[in-house]
């Protein structure tokens, strides 16, 4: 599946489903090969993890043990299950394009496609 992707890092997206259905965050990491996208605070898992020596522990010049136990991470959530945060409603909403001339001749925008807003999500 290797298509592009409407979302990219920084934009604000919503949950759909799961356990984090309806809370919104912001995208860290876009995997477009994969379809999926990473989300902050989100899809958190509890990751074990032992300790273990720091690489290059001699020019930080602190512990030379990183401490092990239970760490959160956020896992990858599909595109399907998130939907992009308009910044201008505040609501999810859908993803359209609209070519805007420019001095580099014409540049595609994305823009929301929710009723009454119509407003460019690219600045």
């Amino acid at each position: 599946m290797t298509t592009a992707l409407k979302l990219k890092k920084g934009d604000t997206v919503q949950m759909l489903t799961g356990k984090d259905r309806g809370k919104q965050g912001r995208i860290l990491d876009a995997r477009p090969r994969d379809g999926k996208v990473i989300v902050e605070n989100l899809n958190l898992m509890t990751k074990h993890q032992k300790p273990r020596p720091i690489r290059d522990s001699s020019r930080m010049g602190g512990s030379q043990i990183a401490p092990g136990g239970r760490v959160e991470l956020a896992a990858a959530v599909a595109i399907s299950n998130v939907m992009l945060v308009c910044p201008t409603c505040k609501l999810p909403t859908r993803i359209g394009y609209r070519f805007k001339d420019s001095k580099d001749g014409q540049v595609k925008v994305r823009v929301c496609k929710r009723d009454g807003c119509g407003q460019e999500i690219d600045k």
